[in-house]
């Protein structure tokens, strides 16, 4: 292979997150609706039915179908699904940063929407139990509390620590994952869910 030929492949291609195909792609809507002439946050508390994170409180959305032309389309997809509203009931809708998974398995795409006034929502109940608000400017005054949780690599069992510096005391580096605790009443918001809220209340409050 020539160098012009091998310059030709680099120019010509669009570089992505290394692996993506073997991330799993999530939607998610953080939906601000208007209530007493105030802006509020929506969430929704997962049905205690489902096998994943019975009764966590979330926002909605869920995985990118292979028929979704986009993760935006996924996000307000799923929201109409889960919420019990028309599509068309939501707009305004901007993205936010993009979270790759602290465990690698896993990419979401988190979108801002506004749902228009005086909705009225009819919950899925096979996923969601309730949902409820909280003002924008009481959550913008809180400050969360921060806890550090620590992952550790595990090899299996048959790893050929004989190939690497170091053996099986190669120092395997540790991460440090920080979870964020929001409480609104009676509710604890926490894990992904505050990470985004967090995320949003930076950007408004710049």
């Amino acid at each position: 292979m020539t160098k012009e030929e091998m310059v030709k492949k680099l120019a010509n291609r669009t570089p992505s997150i290394f692996g993506e195909e073997q991330l799993r792609k999530y939607g998610i809507l953080l939906p601000i609706v208007k209530k007493d002439e105030d802006y509020h946050i929506l969430f929704e508390v997962r049905s205690k039915n489902l096998k994943k994170q019975p009764g966590e409180i979330c926002f909605p959305g869920g995985a990118v179908d292979k028929t979704d032309p986009n993760p935006q389309y996924s996000a307000i997809r799923e929201t109409s699904e889960e919420l019990g509203i028309s599509v068309s009931q939501i707009d305004h809708v901007y993205p936010l940063d993009v979270i790759v998974s602290s465990f690698g398995n896993r990419i979401i795409y988190p979108f801002v929407g506004f749902l228009k006034d005086n909705i009225k929502f009819h919950p899925n109940p096979d996923e969601v139990d309730h949902v409820f608000t909280a003002p924008i400017n009481e959550l913008k005054r809180m400050e969360p509390l921060c806890y550090n949780v620590q992952s550790q690599i595990v090899p299996e069992e048959n790893f050929p620590f004989h190939l690497i510096n170091g053996g099986r005391n190669y120092k395997w580096h540790t991460q440090t994952i920080h979870e964020y605790f929001y409480f609104y009443k009676d509710y604890c918001i926490w894990g992904l869910t505050a990470n985004i809220l967090r995320h949003f209340l930076n950007i408004i409050d710049v």
